[in-house]
């Protein structure tokens, strides 16, 4: 028995009803297809065509898959190649695939020498050796690539039709720039306590003063907010901040203490006596201060423990740098040396005569490539640091300088009296040239403390009449690593980036005059300790072991047999070592005659001489 269909259900609507109208809504990625002519019959499922899965590779099943030192294959065919990805809104990316990096650029950043070849080593190092050359060549793609986003360029100063540098004043240059740029100049009037020693955070944001009567204090200098203000009711001869703006180091008439911003005293550190100077090395966490007995003492300020105290055998220690390219310490002496330290040697690493007299002042630029030096014979002198350390220029000086400094992009400031003169080069890799002050300026007290702000065109003077802030355009690097040192940066960044600095904290045993041999094999030592070893063992054991003979079977085991068979690997062993020692006579007698050649060669004339008759 059939039974009518009810309303509603399983019926077809009708073609003027608006249920039949009704489309369904297209999406905004959806392309607009239009509506082809459906076939008779009742429609039927779309067959989705599969790819074919690609041949599983033989190997060992579970075998780990590494994702490093795979080289990027080409598609084969242009059907392979991957189609431009749409986006949401259904457009095609203009430029698709990474950003292209200029390969000037990226050679800048690039740390390999590929003019060496790799060594023809196992297998497995070989594979480790060009997958690390592999993502060095990445990473300076990638460096190169960023450098696009660094749109701030250094600044300049430049006279109308000729016009000296060095005559334009401080009143001029803060009438030309804008008003953010103005405020950096500025004078502090502190002769109550006055002369001043100085020194800026490594972000360049905040402010430490020294007086040698007592005072104390620390601002952020760009907002003018003062953090703390004390009078320690004692000489200061020196102040420095630590890795961050929180703590901060001051060398008072007898003994060492540390302070936090808030001007709390948390530590008294008396095995450090006497101190004149303080230098910070920040990727080792360790404070170097030099005293008046003689000493040279590394202090490491993340465990609180004297690392070593060196005596440097010269008297009095008051003049100290260091160098930013491998944290060696320049100490200046009164017979007028230079001598080069590392916490790692208890003698000097080099020694250098530099002036007549005693020197007063050394600076080291931040490539740690030139070293400027001052003395008391009135000399301004720039020694090279590549291996020569030989003088590249020199000046005689009115006065002498008596405080020296170098600025992030290689500018020259030096103080003498009340003027302070900077020198600029022709680029940031060359050294200033001395024929011509880049600027001059007169203070209102003699000079005794200089430094310039690092991100900033501003260099700091402390003098006995308080503490000037001068504007120096083209002083500074214009962008900074934000990961390293960011101006901008919170207090949990600044926590952050202080554990991972604890983390990554360089020994203090590899300073040494040049950080690449760090990656290198000290063969000298090498061969000392297998000696030793062998020594000590009374045999070698990595010596190879006397060739034996496998048993085989068959009466091919037999006495005679063997000792035919080692006979031939001896005599084999024998035909290589002196084909080896041939080779190398062949080499040798090759050297002697291109010598002799070159002794006896005469140089060719233009025209013979009549002198020519009594050469032998």
């Amino acid at each position: 028995m059939e039974t009518a269909p009810k309303p509603g259900r399983d019926v077809p609507p009708k073609k003027d009803s608006p249920q039949a109208k009704r489309k369904k809504p297209r999406r905004y990625w959806e392309e607009e297809v239009t509506p082809a002519a459906a076939p008779a019959g009742p429609p039927r499922k779309k067959a989705r065509a599969r790819e074919p899965r690609p041949p599983r590779s033989k190997g060992v099943r579970g075998a780990p898959k590494s994702h490093f030192g795979r080289k990027p294959q080409a598609p084969k065919n242009a059907s392979d190649r991957k189609k431009p990805r749409r986006t949401l809104s259904g457009a095609q990316d203009p430029f698709p695939g990474p950003a292209p990096a200029p390969a000037e650029v990226a050679r800048k950043f690039c740390r390999i020498d590929k003019s060496k070849k790799l060594p023809h080593s196992k297998p497995k190092t070989r594979t480790k050796l060009e997958t690390a050359e592999a993502q060095e060549e990445e990473a300076s793609v990638r460096a190169a690539r960023a450098e696009l986003l660094l749109a701030e360029e250094p600044g300049f100063l430049e006279g109308e039709d000729g016009e000296d540098t060095a005559k334009i004043l401080q009143t001029d240059i803060v009438e030309a720039v804008d008003i953010a740029s103005a405020a950096k100049h500025f004078d502090l009037n502190l002769r109550q306590f006055g002369p001043y020693r100085l020194n800026y955070s490594r972000t360049g944001r905040h402010l430490a003063l020294g007086g040698r009567r007592g005072h104390v204090a620390a601002l952020n200098w760009v907002t003018k907010k003062l953090m703390c203000e004390i009078n320690v009711m004692e000489a200061v001869r020196d102040i420095h901040f630590l890795h961050s703006e929180t703590l901060l180091a001051v060398a008072q008439n007898r003994w060492l203490y540390i302070y936090d911003n808030q001007g709390i005293e948390l530590h008294c550190i008396r095995r450090c006596d006497r101190v004149t100077r303080l230098e910070f090395l920040p990727f080792h966490f360790l404070l170097a201060t030099a005293s008046e007995t003689g000493f040279l003492t590394y202090l490491d300020v993340s465990v609180g423990k004297i690392v070593t105290a060196l005596n440097a055998r010269a008297g009095r220690l008051s003049v100290m740098a260091q160098n930013p390219y491998n944290a060696v310490i320049h100490l200046g002496h009164s017979n007028g040396t230079v001598s080069l330290w590392s916490p790692a040697v208890k003698e000097p690493l080099a020694k250098t005569l530099c002036h007549r007299g005693a020197v007063r002042a050394v600076a080291v630029d931040p490539t740690g490539t030139y070293m400027a030096t001052s003395g008391l014979d009135h000399q301004l002198k720039i020694f090279d640091l590549r291996g020569t350390f030989q003088p590249l220029s020199a000046r005689t000086l009115p006065q002498g300088a008596g405080h020296l400094a170098f600025s992030q992009r290689g500018l020259l400031v030096a103080g003498m009296g009340d003027v302070v003169n900077i020198w600029a080069g022709p680029g940031k890799a060359s050294p200033p040239s001395l024929e011509q002050p880049y600027l001059t300026h007169r203070l209102s007290g003699h000079v005794h403390g200089l430094q310039f702000c690092p991100f900033e065109d501003v260099l700091g003077v402390g003098h006995s009449g308080g503490m000037t802030s001068m504007l120096v355009p083209g002083s500074a690097e214009p962008n900074f690593d934000g990961l390293e040192n960011n101006p901008y940066r919170s207090r949990k960044q600044r926590q952050e980036w202080e554990v991972k600095a604890l983390l990554e904290k360089v020994p203090a045993e590899l300073i040494c005059l040049d950080p690449r041999a760090l990656a290198e094999v000290d063969v000298v030592t090498l061969e000392q300790q297998k000696k030793e070893r062998i020594e000590r063992l009374g045999y070698d054991p990595d010596a190879k072991a006397a060739f034996q003979p496998k048993a085989k079977q068959k009466g091919r085991s037999s006495t005679a047999s063997l000792v035919k068979r080692k006979k031939k690997v001896m005599d084999q062993e024998h035909r290589d070592k002196v084909r080896q020692s041939l080779e190398e006579q062949e080499e040798q007698q090759q050297q002697q005659q291109q010598r002799q050649k070159q002794k006896t060669a005469k140089p060719t004339r233009a025209r013979p001489s009549a002198l020519d008759r009594f050469v032998r």
